[in-house]
């Protein structure tokens, strides 16, 4: 099963609305379901496979958080529509691209290398927000830190004070059914828990999980995610 399939040609700003009102429906009902509220997770567009262009029927639809996954396309995107957006980086993250992102990004959701890590501290002008992207399924060849490491590379990371890990994020093993990734998600937030009895000070407070795509974001709210990244259902 594919995760990320192309956008449509054209973007319908009112299919655009339509849809994230449905999202946003069904992240309420979820939370519901989780006795949680509403407000407590994010939406964010991923918009990886939309033009420069498109951006503005995104912006016409009243979307305003959105992850981008290449260095380039953030820069060309935000050059154009600056802080009509609140910007994510959600793509694999090298260090040779952080001075790039650094500037134009509320959050890094892929930190998963120490060199990373240290071009980050190097470049901010301030404390940077940064998920800690985790391997959760223990894939080989697949980006993120598997949860036996996690200590040893946080043990690493605090030399270097303006790295701000506020949360953690994952991709599960691909599956058609949302309910084959649900024990992905509830590790992920058990680690979590862990995570902010061990670490949690100035730097690391691991209060964001961003976790769920359009396939299974249902699923991923009701076990703990704060922000969900979203294409395919909104984009029709």
């Amino acid at each position: 099963m594919k995760r990320a399939t192309r956008a449509p040609e054209t973007i319908d700003p009112d299919m655009i609305r339509e849809n994230f009102s449905r999202v946003k429906d069904e992240v309420a009902s979820a939370c519901r379901r989780a006795s949680r509220k509403p407000e407590e997770v994010e939406i964010l567009v991923a918009t990886k496979y939309i033009t420069i262009e498109g951006m503005e029927a995104l912006a016409a639809a009243g979307i305003s958080l959105v992850g981008e996954n290449r260095a380039q396309d953030l820069t060309a995107k935000h050059a154009l529509y600056k802080d009509r957006f609140t910007w994510d980086f959600i793509g694999h993250l090298q260090s040779n691209k952080v001075r790039q992102v650094l500037p134009l990004v509320r959050l890094i959701h892929s930190v998963e290398t120490i060199s990373t890590v240290r071009e980050i501290d190097r470049r901010a002008e301030k404390a940077t927000d940064v998920l800690l992207e985790v391997n959760v399924g223990e894939e080989a060849g697949k980006y993120g830190i598997i949860p036996s490491e996690v200590d040893r590379f946080l043990e690493e990371a605090s030399q270097f004070p303006k790295v701000n890990f506020t949360g953690l994020m994952t991709m599960p093993p691909m599956a058609a059914d949302p309910e084959a990734v649900r024990p992905y998600f509830a590790a992920l937030r058990r680690l979590s828990s862990k995570l902010n009895q061990k670490w949690n000070d100035s730097h690391r407070h691991f209060q964001h999980l961003s976790m769920g795509t359009s396939n299974d974001y249902v699923v991923a709210v009701e076990e703990g995610a704060t922000i969900i990244r979203v294409g395919n259902a909104v984009f029709g």
